[in-house]
Parts: C-alpha cells; sequence; structure tokens
C-alpha cells in the first residue's frame, strides 16, 4: 500500500510540473507574439506604403496632362460699322493615358462646358504599320483640320475654305462641329515612316450627337513624306450630310434634308529652322453646288524660337455658281516668351463678309491680338 501511494503522489507531482511548464510555454509564446506584433505591423505598413508610392508612379508615367488657354483682342471695320470687344477663344484640358504599350486613350475637355474629344487607340501591328482608333476626333480631311489652336500661324487658325469645308463652324447645314466626329479609323506608317495613311469612317454629324441618317462618311488620307520636314498630302471625302439649319451659301438645301456631302484636298507643308510653309488646294460638292478654294500661309523667324514673321494668303467660293467668292490676307508678328507661350497681332483683311440673310461683296479689315499659355 505504501509503495502504490508513493507511485501515485509521484505520478501527480509529474503531473503538476508538465501543467506548469506548458503554461511557462504559452506565456512566452505570448510574449514572443506581443513583441514581434508592432515589427510586422511596421513591415506591412511599408510594404502597403510602397505598394501606393509603386502605383502612384507608374500611373504619374502612363497619363500625361496638357492644357491650354487663347485670350485677346479684336477691332473691326466692317459694313461701315465699327466694333471692338476683348474675346476668349478657347480653353483645354488634355489628358493622355497609356494603357499599354500597344492601347492608349485620350480626352479633351472644353472648360467652356463641352467635351471636345474621347477616343482609345489600338496598335494592332509590332510595328506602327496599323493602329486603330474609336471614339470622337478630328477627322482626316484637309491638312490644317489637324494643325492645334496652338500651333497655327494665324489667329483665327484655319483658312476659309478648311473652316466651310471640314465643318469647323461657317456651313450653317452642318453648324459648329470643330473638324470633329464620332466613329472609326485604321490608321499607320509603312516604308520606314515616309508613307502615312487613314481610312475612317464617321457619322458625319459632328460632336456629341447621334447619326441623323443611315449613311457614313468615308474619309481617306495619305501623306508622302519623301524629305525631311517635307509632307506632302492628299485628303477625300465621300458622304451624305443632313441639314440642320437653312443655308444662304446654298437655298436649295432646306433643313432636315439628306444631300451630297463630297470633299477632296492635296496640300504641301515644309518646315525648317528659318521658316514654315504649308498651302492647299481644296473642292467641296453639297448637293449641286461646289465650292473651291486655296491658301498659302507661312511664317519667318526673325530670332529663331522667338520672334516671327506671319503670313496668309486665302481665297474661297463658297458656290461657284452664285460668285460667292472671298479673298483674305494676314499679315502679323508673333513673340514666343516662354517655351510654347506666345503674343500674336495680326492685319486681317476680307474682301467680303456674310450677314444673316446675304452675302456681301465688300471690303473689311480687322486688327487682332491674342496672348496663348500652353502646358504639357
Amino acid at each position: 500500500m505504501k509503495n502504490a501511494r508513493r507511485d501515485q503522489s509521484v505520478c501527480e507531482r509529474k503531473n503538476e510540473l508538465r501543467r506548469k511548464m506548458n503554461f511557462s510555454r504559452k506565456c512566452a509564446a505570448m510574449l514572443c507574439i506581443g513583441l514581434l506584433s508592432p515589427i510586422a505591423m511596421m513591415a506591412q505598413e511599408k510594404s502597403d506604403t510602397e505598394n501606393v508610392k509603386d502605383f502612384i508612379e507608374d500611373v504619374s508615367k502612363r497619363i500625361q496632362l496638357h492644357g491650354y488657354a487663347q485670350a485677346g483682342y479684336t477691332y473691326q471695320y466692317k459694313g461701315g460699322e465699327e466694333t471692338n470687344t476683348f474675346d476668349f477663344k478657347r480653353a483645354f484640358l488634355i489628358a493622355n493615358a497609356n494603357i499599354t504599350d500597344r492601347w492608349s486613350t485620350v480626352f479633351m475637355y472644353d472648360i467652356g462646358g463641352k467635351v471636345q474629344e474621347y477616343y482609345t487607340d489600338y496598335r494592332l501591328t509590332n510595328n506602327k504599320a496599323l493602329s486603330v482608333r474609336f471614339g470622337q476626333f478630328k477627322n482626316g480631311l484637309t491638312m490644317e483640320n489637324r494643325v492645334s489652336p496652338t500651333n497655327s500661324e494665324v489667329i483665327d487658325v484655319c483658312s476659309e475654305s478648311v473652316t466651310y469645308l471640314t465643318g469647323c463652324g461657317t456651313d450653317p447645314l452642318m453648324g459648329v462641329q470643330f473638324g470633329r466626329d464620332l466613329g472609326m479609323l485604321l490608321y499607320g506608317e509603312v516604308a520606314k515612316g515616309k508613307l502615312y495613311y487613314e481610312l475612317g469612317v464617321m457619322n458625319g454629324q459632328g460632336i456629341n450627337q447621334k447619326d441623323q441618317n443611315n449613311a457614313k462618311d468615308i474619309i481617306g488620307r495619305i501623306e508622302v513624306r519623301p524629305a525631311k520636314g517635307l509632307n506632302i498630302v492628299a485628303t477625300g471625302q465621300l458622304g451624305k450630310g443632313h441639314a440642320i439649319a437653312p443655308s444662304i451659301y446654298n437655298p436649295d438645301i432646306l433643313p432636315g434634308q439628306d444631300y451630297t456631302r463630297d470633299r477632296y484636298s492635296v496640300g504641301l507643308d515644309y518646315k525648317s529652322r528659318p521658316f514654315n510653309v504649308h498651302g492647299e488646294y481644296l473642292e467641296g460638292k453639297d448637293g449641286n453646288t461646289i465650292s473651291r478654294g486655296a491658301y498659302i500661309t507661312g511664317s519667318v523667324a526673325i530670332v529663331p524660337n522667338v520672334f516671327d514673321i506671319v503670313g496668309s494668303y486665302d481665297y474661297f467660293n463658297y458656290n461657284t455658281d452664285l460668285d460667292y467668292d472671298m479673298h483674305k490676307a494676314v499679315l502679323g508678328v508673333q513673340w514666343w516668351y516662354f517655351k510654347k507661350c506666345r503674343f500674336q497681332v495680326q492685319y486681317v483683311y476680307r474682301s467680303a463678309y456674310t450677314t444673316k440673310t446675304e452675302f456681301v461683296h465688300g471690303a473689311n479689315n480687322a486688327i487682332m491680338c491674342q496672348m496663348q499659355v500652353r502646358f504639357n
């Protein structure tokens, strides 16, 4: 009996010792966890911070913001009357995003409250031979329509013929569409960049609105670049318009009526350090009415990248049957006071003008000033 009690007592002491050792191990483990937790949390916080930093750096590399504004003053003598006004011509904010090395997107917003462009590009080939664009963008018709107002030599930006034929604003049948439209475009460069092409299918109705007929406009563009700075451009359009208002230039087409709307142009552009010059011949057909014109515009650097003399001559006949022809001449200077920022002063002469009810052959003169601020 004594031996049995002794053995039982020994077993109880051993069990008690094991319980104490297990408890000590648990306490030590909890202490280690408590000591190491802040270090682990700091490491995790550091990792999260680095991840956020890497994400921000990646986004900043992929997204570029651009913007510009143009404002000025205009004095005009037209039809025996004088007018003068300060004017705010345009202000844009532009975002370019490179989603991948093949896929990009562009968003352009007019501070005046209208979205001008929103489209996406995808490069289908490993080189620049073929890409596709979908959305709202400037159509490929004429050479000048694609020129940014920040790079245009004249304050009016485009010639009378380009403004009318591309839907930039002076054609009442089309309305003010800023040379832009909704559609899809195939484009690319071949022959080591010496040949560029475009083929677009557009609504033909302008910006931010659906097509008003079932026809689509087909617009093609070819650029040949035989030498550095030299570009030869040919463009064409086959389309059908839908008139949104009556036009004194084309009284036979009524609002709501569909009509033939075809155009073509051929031109040349040359850029060098001493001077730049570009010109085009253009023709259009609206219904049975033919319009045609030509222009030449250039600048000569008196002080390269600082001070230029600018000149332009422009002829356009809105309706060859009615002899609605206009001559326009521009002479001025521009001062690049900081990178892409400039101040311009120009004298503008026109041999005709339009009222609400008639086309008038009569000289009018204007002095225009413009300040441009741009960042990118």
